[in-house]
């Protein structure tokens, strides 16, 4: 399980209730065996939100967690380095561009998961980035989008389903 595979791709980079609400009910519908993972997958899913409500405040503090627990994971030491350039910034464009490296190291971690409930879609927003495109995790299907929130909360398709195996 490598978590780092983006690590060459990494560049500089509304409410806190709402957002840890928001992250509990839709990271408990997804379930690993590795209890660390659940608390990454949970810390990644609230900063996913915060990303959606265009709160730069929020994101930083969710990356926070964010890091501190990917630090502690073998093999995800320079995803964290990433988590911290999202905590240390204020500007919610860099977040979310440094939040394309971050997903992409993160979606592999999961893809190699036990995943023991729920069902874990990897969105894709095509315009992310200048049109590069930026993928992302989500417990549900319903496209919200955390490279534009508001602007363009339903641009974006799920590319793939990770299940129980």
């Amino acid at each position: 399980m490598a978590c780092n595979s983006a690590e060459n791709k990494s560049t500089e980079l509304k409410d806190t209730i709402n957002q840890d609400t928001a992250q509990n009910l839709s990271a408990t519908q997804v379930k690993f065996k590795d209890s660390k993972l659940q608390t990454i997958y949970g810390d990644y899913i609230g900063l996913k939100n915060a990303l959606v409500a265009s709160n730069a405040e929020s994101a930083k503090t969710a990356a926070a967690k964010l890091a501190t627990e990917l630090k502690t994971y073998s093999g995800c030491e320079n995803t964290a380095l990433t988590a911290q350039k999202i905590e240390k910034s204020a500007d919610i464009n860099l977040q979310r561009k440094e939040f394309t490296a971050l997903s992409t190291d993160v979606i592999s971690l999961f893809k190699h998961a036990e995943l023991t409930e729920g069902t874990i879609y990897v969105q894709h927003c095509p315009m992310a980035n200048k049109g590069e495109g930026g993928d992302w995790l989500a417990s549900e299907k319903k496209i919200q989008n955390p490279y534009y929130g508001s602007e363009m909360m339903e641009c974006g398709a799920v590319l793939e389903e990770i299940k129980t195996k």
